[in-house]
């Protein structure tokens, strides 16, 4: 399991002194991006090569508000969703007492140029058991 610690910035919460909720899916997608950098999956070099990694649905449980200065962090697992997609298992918790404040479920494929479905190698190894990976 990936983990990346992060803290609020003011500027990220709206009127009533809490996150806005469109910045947790900010959050989420840099916490994705971070994990597959972690597994040495360049996104902009997939890019490059003509493969899109795209979200194709996003389900999002918010439990609790994080505020100004809280501390959090993310948790991302990547699963098999089906032969041509993956999911991002994804919780977000505040430090300062583990609480849960999202779940959130990502599906995503990646789309080549003729627009067809097509994982890259690279991400395929993220589904092979430790021992297998090359």
């Amino acid at each position: 399991m990936f983990i990346l610690t992060m803290r609020v910035r003011d500027y990220e919460c709206d009127i009533q002194g809490v996150v806005n909720n469109s910045v947790y899916q900010n959050y989420l997608e840099h916490s994705r991006h971070e994990f597959l950098l972690a597994n040495k999956i360049n996104f902009a070099e997939i890019t490059a090569r003509g493969i899109n990694l795209v979200v194709t649905r996003a389900e999002l449980d918010y439990k609790a508000s994080l505020k100004p200065q809280d501390d959090f962090y993310i948790t991302v697992e990547c699963v098999r969703e089906s032969r041509l997609k993956f999911a991002f298992i994804q919780h977000i918790y505040r430090s300062a007492d583990d609480k849960l404040v999202m779940q959130a479920k990502v599906i995503g494929t990646g789309v080549n140029a003729k627009g067809r479905p097509e994982i890259p190698p690279e991400l395929e190894q993220v589904f092979l058991p430790q021992e297998a990976r090359a």
